[in-house]
């Protein structure tokens, strides 16, 4: 989710669901050691339990910036082996690792001694024309050895050459049982699944097999689903805000960040699926569109766009 899950949208997402555990984009070594650190690792104390995602392929740096992560708050370091584009192979990191699991094994336990956070590993079924099922198990085993107890698994291949990083997330094809297979074969390990999951059905259907899943691109494009986990899958009797509801919510949090110098369509640009399928959902995410970006913009732009889904007595309530 690089460029997609920042501070602000993970906010957005905690209002939707108490329970679920947040992830940041992936952050590189490179920025947090040589970068604003700072603007980096910002978050705001409501977005707990929330992971710091690392991007590298140095034991010593991932080492350093896990310990950074921890002196941050973070409660989760999680190294990823995922991420299919060229930039991250040209860095040596990401899906590409997986090619690597010596390499992946000595950053976790160099991490490990770092900080006293878990430290977690996502990565893909396998890359290019690796043999499935034998390379991840392969990987899994040797990362595992170093002290990584918990591993989420992309369902799907990274085609590291050919293949762009949206073809990647929908041309190879999901091999959901081969992640089963991990689980079932290695018990002692934490095993959560990742990639084409809809719906909190589907989740439950997942869950039977695994001991976790990760939604990414739907719970972006289509929020609200996150509204329904914390009863499904955690048992929290609380009911779930109704859309317009987590749009008020989430006014005031606009406001402050406005107040310090953040820019309006900084924030809505991750809150345009909130209405998705939902009568005005299109004049709300329209609205936003076209008048967030312009100079000034504030609060009561979230305001005319509620009106538009609500209506003027509802908004008003």
């Amino acid at each position: 989710m690089l460029d997609w899950t920042d501070r602000h949208c993970r906010f957005f997402l905690r209002l939707l669901s108490r329970r679920a555990r947040l992830y940041t984009e992936m952050v590189t070594t490179g920025a947090l050691i040589h970068g604003d650190r700072q603007r980096y690792l910002r978050f705001d104390r409501a977005e707990h339990p929330v992971a710091l995602q690392l991007g590298g392929s140095e034991p010593d740096a991932l080492a350093r910036c896990a310990e950074f992560g921890a002196q941050a708050g973070y409660d989760e370091i999680n190294l990823n082996c995922g991420c299919p584009s060229d930039r991250v192979q040209e860095g040596r990191f990401g899906a590409c690792l997986m090619r690597e699991p010596e390499r992946v094994a000595a950053a976790v336990a160099a991490m490990r001694r770092a900080t006293p956070l878990p430290v977690t590993v996502k990565c893909r079924i396998g890359v290019d024309d690796s043999a499935e099922y034998e390379f991840l198990r392969r990987f899994v085993e040797t990362v595992a050895a170093a002290g990584c107890t918990t591993f989420v698994v992309h369902a799907r291949k990274a085609w590291l050459q050919g293949l762009s990083p949206k073809e990647n997330r929908e041309i190879p094809p999901l091999r959901y049982e081969t992640v089963y297979r991990l689980k079932q074969e290695l018990p002692a390990l934490t095993v959560a699944i990742n990639g084409g999951i809809h719906s909190v059905a589907e989740a439950q259907a997942h869950l039977r097999h695994v001991d976790g899943v990760m939604m990414g691109r739907e719970a972006y494009e289509n929020p609200y689903v996150l509204a329904g986990l914390d009863r499904a899958l955690f048992g929290d009797e609380a009911a779930a805000s109704s859309r317009a509801d987590i749009l008020r919510r989430l006014i005031p949090y606009v406001r402050a960040e406005l107040d310090a110098g953040a820019t309006l369509a900084h924030i809505t640009r991750h809150i345009l699926g909130l209405f998705r399928g939902q009568p005005g959902g299109r004049a709300f995410r329209r609205l936003l569109s076209e008048r967030a970006h312009k100079p000034g913009a504030g609060v009561e732009i979230l305001e005319e766009a509620l009106l538009a889904v609500e209506g003027p007595t509802l908004a008003a309530a």
